[in-house]
């Protein structure tokens, strides 16, 4: 494929966007698992046509005037799972699964610094939770480090840790039950944890959870609003 062929083949989705100044539109890029803002870019027709042909991310660098591959010099690339565009077509998003950090500083996110006096220790979300969480498992699993407990977990195996959802899972009931807010939240963190080491295992990832979830949300959703199934969905 040639470099201008992708805007030809891409001509349709290209029409939708209401391009700025100098052909140019902003483009956020969102981590899929966690949902955290990983950077703020733009991109041009082309740039945006290979992301779409390559499934990578592909801005347009207003410094040096072309569109750029992000990660093809420093291998950070941005596998693109999915390109949204706003209520107005005139700014996009990029949900991506990133091989590395996205800020030229090597943080993970651009987004690292807080506005004084702003700064809230507890604003802390499911979504950016679990997805720290997928990335540790993801480093300890694949290093195996000496003396970390995901690596003595990978060592005993999914049996082993399938019963440690078991016990874990039974111990979080009996907190619920008879225990203290603070007891129950720290058993159900344990299961939650001891969970996402089972799915790591078996080489699946807590997106794909995710995925059965919002799928089983959609089925069930009816057009009248009503669901249907006996299987749990949000």
């Amino acid at each position: 494929m040639s470099a201008d062929e992708p805007t030809t083949v891409f001509a349709a989705a290209l029409a939708l966007v209401a391009w700025g100044e100098h052909g140019l539109v902003p483009v956020v890029a969102q981590d899929v698992t966690s949902g955290d803002v990983l950077m703020l870019a733009y991109a041009d027709r082309l740039a945006l046509a290979r992301t779409l042909a390559s499934g990578e991310a592909h801005y347009y660098s207003r410094s040096r005037a072309e569109p750029w591959h992000k990660g093809a010099t420093s291998g950070h690339r941005q596998r693109v799972r999915e390109v949204r565009f706003d209520c107005d077509a005139d700014a996009l998003l990029y949900r991506v699964e990133a091989a590395g950090p996205a800020c030229h500083t090597g943080e993970r996110s651009c987004f690292f610094r807080v506005v004084p006096g702003r700064d809230d220790d507890d604003a802390v979300g499911i979504g950016a939770t679990m997805g720290l969480l997928q990335r540790v498992l993801d480093e300890r699993l694949q290093a195996l480090p000496e003396g970390s407990y995901v690596t003595r977990l990978h060592a005993r195996g999914l049996g082993f840790v399938g019963q440690k959802v078991i016990e874990e899972a039974g111990e979080t009931v009996v907190a619920a039950l008879q225990e203290s807010e603070e007891a129950f939240l720290g058993e159900a963190a344990d299961l939650l944890f001891h969970l996402s080491v089972l799915v790591a295992l078996r080489g699946q990832r807590l997106d794909d959870v995710a995925r059965v979830l919002h799928e089983r949300h959609r089925e069930r959703v009816a057009p009248a609003g009503r669901s249907s199934g006996d299987d749990p969905a949000p």
